[in-house]
């Protein structure tokens, strides 16, 4: 019983001991935080999107604060706002080019051939584990808006081809859709980028184009009228190396149109203020077969 006495007190007084010597050390060895962080993160929106490269406002803020970013880097946040951190901390507000969400692909459900009827899940991620839902080409948009569903800032929506559009102005680049896209095919780029690669897949001439009528069919067209390293071929692709360079001129002899220069939305042409979606009576999208050039299924 003595034992058992004396190795409870001994662990009772280590207790004591170590916590005394934690406490010294927080007291003495505590780094004090700068007031001005908590207050920057009150002024910023709080959205946490991690679009300015950090991981929350918070971060955004200790960044600030510490001369490591510029306010508006902040893509949330209006001008007026960056102004007022920029005041507040006494540093130049600095400038940062719009940034927005490209989707690389042009393949709407009237452009691309099906070779199955999906009746599955409503999730891009779902038709993506089902042989891309029925489509002749697994390498484009699946139309089923987990991007859409994605974006908390309501940026984006799906037109009648049943591709998503994203709209400029409210779009922050966060990047959520490109993480909810499950064939990688947002990235996020400046605006001033205005030629823009609407294909993502690598197969090439008749192969591709008999999957989907606006696929590159890797002819290189783009890469001969562009000036010399500007743009490649790469993969069957072309591959933009210097996109601020790349001239209009380029896209001009796509036989398919997917490479194009793009002044604002992508799609705009397409665009429905409200288009409907197509769902069965127990709420699950039905995506049409379309019969291919012989006229069979």
């Amino acid at each position: 019983m003595n034992e058992f006495l004396i190795a409870g007190a001994t662990m009772f007084g280590l207790t004591l001991v170590f916590g005394a010597i934690l406490a010294f050390a927080n007291r003495r060895l505590q780094v004090p935080e700068d007031p001005r962080i908590g207050q920057v993160e009150e002024m910023l929106p709080g959205t946490n999107c991690g679009a300015c490269g950090e991981a929350g406002c918070r971060a955004f803020a200790e960044a600030v604060v510490a001369g490591r970013s510029e306010p508006s880097k902040c893509t949330v946040s209006n001008p007026e706002a960056i102004d007022d951190v920029a005041s507040f901390l006494g540093v130049a507000a600095g400038e940062q080019e719009k940034r927005v969400a490209r989707l690389h692909c042009a393949g709407g459900r009237s452009s691309v051939r099906k070779v199955a009827e999906y009746e599955g899940m409503t999730t891009c991620r779902g038709a993506f584990v089902v042989n891309g839902g029925g489509r002749a080409c697994p390498w484009g948009c699946l139309g089923l808006a987990d991007c859409e569903r994605a974006c908390t800032f309501d940026a984006i929506y799906m037109n009648d081809e049943d591709l998503p559009v994203v709209v400029i102005d409210p779009c922050t680049a966060c990047g959520d859709c490109v993480d909810a896209c499950p064939l990688d095919l947002f990235t996020i780029e400046p605006v001033g980028h205005r030629v823009i690669v609407q294909c993502s897949s690598p197969l090439a001439g008749d192969e591709a184009r008999a999957a989907c009528a606006v696929a590159c069919d890797a002819c290189g067209r783009c890469a001969l009228d562009a000036p010399e390293g500007v743009v490649v071929m790469r993969g069957g692709l072309p591959v933009l190396q210097e996109p601020r360079r790349a001239p209009e001129g380029c896209t001009y002899r796509c036989p398919t149109g997917a490479i194009q220069v793009v002044d604002g939305e992508q799609f705009q042409e397409q665009q429905q203020e409200e288009p409907a979606r197509r769902t069965d009576d127990r709420g699950r999208l039905r995506l049409p077969m379309l019969r291919d050039e012989t006229g069979g299924r």
